[in-house]
């Protein structure tokens, strides 16, 4: 059992200058001018920052336990799912971020951070204990806070002996987001993205035609699909840079709420794509994230700080501006990268690097990515659907109706879409409708990839329960996969109870799926002598 809550056994504090072992007090633990309050009842173990008189990098905890041999482990992701999810024996130096869940003999326990922390946390879980480390840094220095805050609330529960893994996990994520704190589309998501089959060239005349294709697919359908607008609209598009300004767009979308209009004529509901953190606005360097390594080095573009109160109103603008066009979905993306220099799948325990800060050094990396998020959600209405893409779950709960749980599927090549994909729906399917609606992306539908391969994946998106998007490339457009979208789009329109992945403990690529309808083996066979793309 994970005797997780009860006060740590060991905590040290992380500092530039050094580390320290700290000694416990009554109520928690302190060294060097540093307090760590630890509150523990039966609901959890809340730690809070009372004090600290250096700038403060980690706080490490370590609880002291016998983990059994033989116990598999499955970790969650910082942002989005790599193809890289996964249950595995213990492996000690295992960055796992968030929560994870362990599980021998037909039960399961599950350890985690309860969303909206004030740190970026991981575990880490060997045969002796498990240790969790709360990175409180203002991007790669020591925070220097200005009062008390808390660190985060760790939660854990086990499992029903009628409660399998699935089950259990859906629960236990249940506990980390409670109701009070989530937010959920109140209709299925669903509909077109032209990104995989246009990556970047299109114009208005082109979405109309897709939205006319995504209004002819659900012809009678109450609940009605979106038309997702993705990268290429912005006025600074090409040459490697996609950022903005974006208040205004290029020669081929001449007027952003026309083309708005002119979708909800057709019948469909219209969306649009934004990289907010990223611009080529002659803004002050007092807005910038100036001492890092610039992300976008060479194509002109510079990164918004958060932390800067004035950036938050601008980003707030920006989504008020999307909204004022006419558009019902906004869809953001890169954040992640932008505000810490790292895809997830590169951040492992460092992260971002060291050396580097935010403006406001009293705020942690948490704390600034939060209040990008809730900028987002302040320049539009309660109705208007956020969709977060390279986001982080545990801090986009209660702000995003949805978020991208995985990394991009593909329009070209199979294989990329089989390990990313069919991986991130299976794994974050825990979450789904819980932390949001989770997003395993979209069907890249083009003649380019096998339409026997694209129809199963279609039909487990459709049935699972989750936001189910597609790229339909127009020669991909016949009376055969017409069919199917119409299929498909009549079941993904509707609630559903999330599927499952009834083989998920034994490969990263679930072929077994229980739906509502039952059980469903799909083949995920290779396009055999393709490229591969990952």
């Amino acid at each position: 059992m994970l005797d997780i809550l009860r006060t740590p056994d060991r905590v040290r504090f992380e500092y530039e200058d050094g580390k320290a072992v700290a000694d416990k007090i009554r109520g928690g633990f302190a060294a060097c001018g540093t307090e760590l309050a630890v509150k523990t009842d039966e609901n959890g173990v809340e730690f809070v920052l009372k004090a600290t008189q250096k700038p403060l990098k980690r706080i490490v905890a370590r609880w002291a336990m016998k983990v059994e041999n033989g116990s598999r482990v499955l970790g969650d992701a910082w942002e989005r799912g790599y193809g890289d999810l996964e249950w595995r024996g213990i492996v000690p130096e295992r960055v796992l971020p968030w929560d994870f869940l362990i599980a021998k003999d037909g039960r399961t326990e599950g350890a985690g951070v309860q969303v909206r922390p004030n740190a970026l946390c991981f575990w880490q879980a060997d045969f002796s204990g498990v240790t969790l480390i709360m990175d409180v840094r203002c991007g790669g220095v020591g925070v220097e806070p200005k009062e008390a805050f808390s660190v985060c609330t760790v939660k854990y529960a086990k499992s029903n002996e009628d409660e399998n893994a699935f089950a259990f996990g859906r629960r236990f994520m249940g506990l980390l987001c409670p109701e009070k704190l989530r937010r959920i589309p109140k209709e299925p998501v669903y509909g077109g993205n032209n990104w995989y089959y246009a990556y970047g060239h299109s114009s208005t005349e082109d979405i109309l035609s897709d939205a006319a294709r995504m209004a002819e697919c659900a012809e009678g359908l109450s609940n009605r699909p979106f038309m997702v607008i993705d990268d290429g609209w912005e006025i600074e598009h090409g040459n490697g840079y996609n950022g903005g300004p974006w208040d205004r767009s290029n020669a081929d979308y001449p007027d952003m709420a026309a083309l708005a209009q002119g979708i909800k004529d057709l019948g469909v509901k219209p969306g649009l794509w934004v990289r907010p953190l990223l611009t080529r606005l002659p803004v002050s360097e007092d807005w910038l994230i100036i001492n890092r390594p610039n992300v976008m080095a060479g194509k002109g573009g510079r990164i918004l700080d958060p932390s800067v109160p004035e950036v938050l109103d601008y980003i707030t603008e920006i989504f008020r501006t999307c909204e004022g066009w006419g558009y019902q979905l906004i869809k953001q993306d890169f954040s992640t990268y932008d505000l810490l220099g790292y895809w997830g799948k590169e951040m492992g325990g460092r992260i971002t690097e060291d050396g580097w800060s935010f403006h406001d050094r009293s705020k942690t990396s948490a704390m600034v990515i939060k209040d990008a998020y809730d900028a987002m959600r302040a320049g539009v209405k309660d109705e208007t659907i956020l969709i977060g893409c390279n986001t982080v779950l545990h801090l986009a709960a209660g702000v995003f109706d949805a978020s991208r749980t995985g990394d991009d599927t593909s329009g070209r090549v199979w294989e990329r879409t089989r390990f990313m994909g069919i991986n991130t729906l299976a794994f974050r399917m825990l979450q789904h409708n819980i932390f949001g609606a989770s997003d395993a992306d979209c069907v890249g539908l083009t003649t380019k990839v096998p339409w026997e391969l694209n129809r199963q994946w279609l039909s487990v998106l459709a049935k699972s329960g989750t936001p189910l998007f597609v790229s339909l490339a127009p020669d991909a457009y016949n009376e055969e996969t017409k069919k199917a979208l119409k299929e498909a789009f009549a079941v993904a329109s509707k609630n559903r109870e999330a599927s499952e992945p009834l083989d998920w403990t034994e490969t990263t690529c679930p072929c077994v799926w229980k739906h509502e309808e039952g059980v469903e083996e799909y083949g995920w066979d290779d396009a055999f002598g393709s490229e591969r793309e990952y």
